[in-house]
């Protein structure tokens, strides 16, 4: 099973796991959090994300999450990446993490195109009719 680590600014990655756990209905295995905050040393933090890779590596990879492309937390992910061993994506919302997890049996590059096109079919402008559909 592939392990899969998200990286973000402040609570978002902790946060993002909770609602995994609500939505999935249970606590998915080999699945972690880094929070980044202004304060923290991205040397530390790079050393503490190198030891969740290596935990969450059952031997099928791990997929490493960063919020948004470009920041400190992207900027981590990018030291960790070993291709087809350690990869990464931007742009991690619940949609993506849901579809991530589901799919974690496949191969890594498999999982990475599930997770982004479940990250981008998750990003949809609604009206109020299509609402009333699920009421």
């Amino acid at each position: 099973m592939i392990g899969i680590l998200i990286i973000a600014h402040g609570s978002l990655g902790e946060s993002m796991l909770d609602c995994a756990k609500h939505v999935w209905g249970k606590e998915p295995q080999q699945l972690a959090s880094l929070a980044v905050s202004i304060h923290d040393d991205p040397n530390a933090l790079l050393q503490k994300a190198n030891a969740l890779v290596a935990a969450l590596n059952s031997g099928d990879g791990v997929l490493v999450l960063s919020d948004m492309y470009g920041a400190t937390p992207c900027n981590i992910v990018g030291k960790l990446l070993n291709p087809g061993v350690v990869e990464g994506i931007a742009g991690v919302n619940l949609p993506m993490l849901i579809r991530t997890i589901t799919y974690r049996q496949e191969p890594l590059m498999t999982l990475i195109e599930k997770a982004v096109s479940g990250g981008r079919e998750g990003v949809v402008h609604f009206n109020r009719e299509s609402c009333e559909r699920y009421d």
